[in-house]
């Protein structure tokens, strides 16, 4: 009998120990430490592994063909577009999300959308019955003659249905609830989760079939598991999203097969996941024209520019320190840019609540939307509106000074297009303004002071 020995493996980032520690000395979680029992013949559990149809023989690149490995699209065009224009045979995809934000309603669509149009598809629960998933199916009007259920978790009756199958595409929701029954810990657990992530890497490759992964997050919003789980798929995708808002943003975070960073938005309707041809029109179509604190900032998600709605609301304070409250924007840039605003340009925020909020449930990262949002507190706290056909683009600097961003032509085009006369930007250089589009008005400006002068309406007497 082989000897069994007692270690504890952390459930965040995989670092074992010997001895129970209430806090992991890698990561610093703490009670993420979970007993397991490890054979020491446990490498030998290898050889119960799916039998390798690598072909291992080495070739020139000149001999390697790739026939039948072409992309295969779908009409679901924003979920191919995050994909890098579709999806790639023998690619294994983890899809990670909060718990009901759409993931299983997502991937149903989209396997029956290959189920349709490219042959059998194989969709794995862990987590409903074949039923439950029918109704959802019933619900969203779903129907695909090649599209097949089935509830398991044990990852070898999987392999086995799989083989009899012969599917294009398999869709396994989710990897914690998937267990090896040669390992000896439980379903979820690090060592369970990496070994059937590797076994199915090693299918999909091998057979050219494509597997989708679902994924469950931890309460920061990271996919649950070790970190060596993002490393081990092709492409890592996260469907997130204001809970309390419909749309739905499905975006990129890794991708061997092109550009990351890549967003495609959604509308969660009651038949499911409606793609979103025209992101910037949906975020503007509420929006109010002449309201004070109210600015329109051109960012970039991936490749794709997008008009939002930055909305800012000054009022004065009735506490000793003024309050500062961010959503959709980094709370720590909001506080550089009243600084900013206080400092330079000599508004008084001192004893001044401020709140800044990105309209649609989004979630602005990149600095471009400073000019933006430095605006709206202007107007907020002025209580005078900004121009209506009045977008803005730049990073403010410390020393007021705005700063050039990437892209703008591409910027300064989605803003034309969706009617904008105008478009605040940093002092471009010649060379740059003989490029910009010459169906809007672009007014560059060296400082925020100055860019606020331009943008807000004369003062009504």
């Amino acid at each position: 009998m082989a000897k069994q020995r007692v270690q504890y493996v952390c459930q965040s980032c995989g670092r074992t120990t010997p001895s129970f520690m209430g806090r992991c000395p890698k990561c610093g979680e703490f009670g993420t430490m979970v007993e397991e029992v490890v054979a020491e013949t446990a490498v030998a559990g290898k050889a119960s592994r799916s039998p390798s149809r690598f072909n291992s023989t080495p070739q020139r690149l000149a001999d390697v063909t790739a026939d039948g490995f072409a992309r295969m699209t779908l009409p679901l065009g924003e979920f191919s577009r995050v994909l890098g224009g579709g999806i790639v045979p023998g690619s294994l995809v983890l899809v990670g999300g909060d718990p009901g934000i759409g993931k299983s309603t997502l991937l149903l669509e989209v396997a029956a959308l290959v189920a349709n149009q490219y042959g059998p598809t194989l969709y794995v629960s862990g987590e409903e019955s074949a039923q439950q998933i029918k109704m959802r199916a019933d619900r969203m009007k779903v129907q695909a003659h090649d599209l097949f259920l089935v509830t398991e978790t044990n990852l070898a009756v999987i392999f086995r249905h799989v083989e009899q199958i012969n599917p294009t595409l398999v869709i396994v929701d989710s990897i914690q609830t998937t267990y090896a029954d040669d390992l000896n810990s439980s379903a979820g657990s690090v060592s369970q989760v990496r070994e059937c992530a590797s076994r199915l890497q090693e299918w999909a490759k091998s057979s050219g079939t494509a597997i989708f992964l679902v994924g469950h997050v931890t309460k920061e919003g990271a996919i649950a598991g070790p970190r060596v789980l993002e490393h081990i798929v092709d492409t890592v995708l996260y469907l997130g999203g204001d809970p309390f808002h419909r749309y739905r943003l499905l975006r990129g975070v890794k991708n061997r097969f092109g550009a990351t960073s890549e967003v495609g938005v959604f509308e969660m309707v009651a038949a499911g996941m409606k793609e979103v041809p025209n992101p910037s029109e949906a975020f503007l179509a509420e929006r109010q024209i002449n309201a004070p604190g109210s600015a329109i900032a051109v960012t970039m998600e991936g490749t794709r520019p997008l008009l939002v709605e930055i909305q800012a609301l000054g009022t004065a304070t009735a506490f000793s320190n003024p309050r500062r409250t961010a959503n959709g924007i980094d709370y720590n840039r909001l506080l550089l840019l009243t600084a900013v605003l206080t400092r330079r340009v000599g508004l008084s925020l001192h004893d001044k609540d401020m709140f800044v909020n990105v309209v649609g449930g989004l979630q602005i990262d990149e600095p471009a939307a400073d000019l933006a949002v430095s605006v709206a507190v202007a107007s907020s706290i002025k209580d005078r509106p900004i121009h209506a056909d009045m977008a803005f683009i730049g990073e403010v600097g410390l020393s007021g000074e705005l700063r050039a961003v990437s892209q703008l032509d591409a910027r300064l085009k989605e803003a034309a297009k969706l009617g904008f006369k105008r478009c605040l930007i940093p002092r471009p250089t010649r060379r740059q303004a003989d490029e910009f589009p010459r169906d809007v008005e672009v007014i560059g400006c060296r400082s925020l002071n100055e860019a606020i002068q331009h943008a807000l309406l004369p003062q009504e007497s």
